[in-house]
């Protein structure tokens, strides 16, 4: 079956690279690496605020052992991930994706707070953009533009060599500046099994 990525990419799928195809491929997935977590300090209580809804992640950091799980369950693919810090304090991010229309994914990081993402391949590099937040009511979803929020969402993910790929995820709003951003790399392997669970902040 294809995964969420590859429907979303049509063609553009088979100009990814090895590494990158590994770690979008329909299935349990395992990626296992390292992370950078930067923002600014005054952004703190408004990250705090924002991990009890699920979001993001509210702890810098440099060189964080990360662990990405990946699972399909009917129409959605689960992220679990678990950040792990020098100190041996864990922190888990958990969201879960779906499919939109336009070649287009959703990312919910609870059953209603959502960014809606466009991807696309340029030079062998997959590239995210955020189209919009949505808030789903219902069978609705309600968009709120990015700058009423955090701004704008750039990702860019590349392949290192056959198995590895850096990826770049960063929210940078029109007056503000970049507010948030998480850079890292993994190597792409599978699972048999993910556990899951769900906190509020780290521990």
């Amino acid at each position: 079956m294809k995964s969420l990525m590859q429907t979303a990419l049509g063609a553009d799928w088979d100009k990814l690279p090895t590494a990158l195809q590994a770690h979008y491929r329909f299935g349990t997935t395992t990626d296992s690496g390292h992370m950078d977590i930067e923002y600014p300090r005054w952004m703190q209580p408004c990250l705090s605020a924002l991990r009890c809804l699920g979001a993001l992640v509210d702890r810098r950091g440099r060189q964080v052992a990360t662990v990405v799980e990946k699972e399909v369950v009917n129409n959605r693919q689960l992220w679990r991930r678990t950040l792990t810090y020098p100190d041996g304090r864990t922190c888990r991010f958990d969201s879960f994706w779906v499919a939109a229309s336009d070649g287009q994914l959703i990312e919910f990081v609870n059953p209603l707070l959502g960014l809606r993402m466009a991807p696309w391949v340029e030079d062998g590099r997959l590239h995210y953009r955020g189209v919009c937040f949505v808030v789903k009511l219902g069978p609705w979803l309600l968009p709120i533009p990015e700058w009423l929020v955090l701004g704008h969402t750039t990702i860019v993910e590349e392949a290192l060599d056959d198995c590895h790929f850096a990826m770049d995820f960063r929210l940078t709003h029109p007056l503000f500046g970049q507010l948030f951003r998480y850079s890292g790399r993994f190597a792409a392997e599978s699972c048999s099994s993910a556990g899951s669970r769900r906190g509020c902040g780290c521990s």
